[in-house]
């Protein structure tokens, strides 16, 4: 069976959902460590009471690399075939990513290219785009840059808030993220220039 290593540092809803798929057994893993950068995380509280294990591993005060090669050590000591971003706020170091390359996903609340870094839904609505959506992508060591895995679209409304958008593209990373995670451990992919292909 293969093993997820899941970071966050917020409610860790798409955590959530990713779980709930193992628990059905319609993902096919199993969650090696929940890992948080933030002691008050909501998600570690809910992983608790899956009773999956909870790791907190504080940043505030840390150096990014000797930060990352803690949590590097403790994914490598848990035996994590893949490591997958839950709203994990914090740019992982060169090293990171280097340490389990093309082992790490990351979903971000917009079609990448378009939107990369924070506030995605607000770019999108300034920007007035008509279709907006998400993202599963590999993570290398440019900001939401990585080979796309899936990507789905949402439909922008003339009445949309970010609120509003936000939750109707959160809807659909809960759909893709487990899908793109089902891809990834088959191994049935391989990555043509910077496509990723299925088969």
């Amino acid at each position: 069976m293969k093993r997820l290593g899941i970071l966050l540092s917020g409610r860790g809803s798409n955590f959530e959902a990713i779980a709930n798929n193992v628990a059905s057994g319609r993902l096919e893993a199993e969650i090696a460590a929940v890992i948080s950068n933030r002691p008050e995380a909501p998600g570690l509280q809910i992983a608790r009471e899956r009773g999956l294990p909870a790791v907190v591993m504080p940043s505030k005060g840390v150096a990014r690399e000797d930060y990352d090669r803690s949590v590097v050590a403790e994914l490598t000591k848990r035996g994590v075939d893949l490591i997958c971003l839950a709203g994990f706020m914090r740019l992982l170091s060169a090293d990171f990513c280097r340490a389990f390359p093309m082992r790490i996903l990351n979903i971000h609340p917009s079609l990448l290219p378009a939107f990369p870094g924070l506030d995605a839904q607000k770019q999108a609505l300034e920007h007035g785009v008509k279709i907006s959506g998400c993202t599963v992508h590999f993570v290398d060591e440019l900001l939401d840059a990585g080979p796309i895995v899936l990507q789905a679209a949402v439909l922008v409304l003339d009445q949309d808030t970010v609120d509003s958008l936000s939750a109707r593209i959160l809807a659909e990373e809960h759909r893709i993220y487990s899908e793109a995670i089902r891809i990834v451990l088959s191994g049935r992919w391989r990555i043509e220039g910077r496509r990723v292909v299925a088969g």
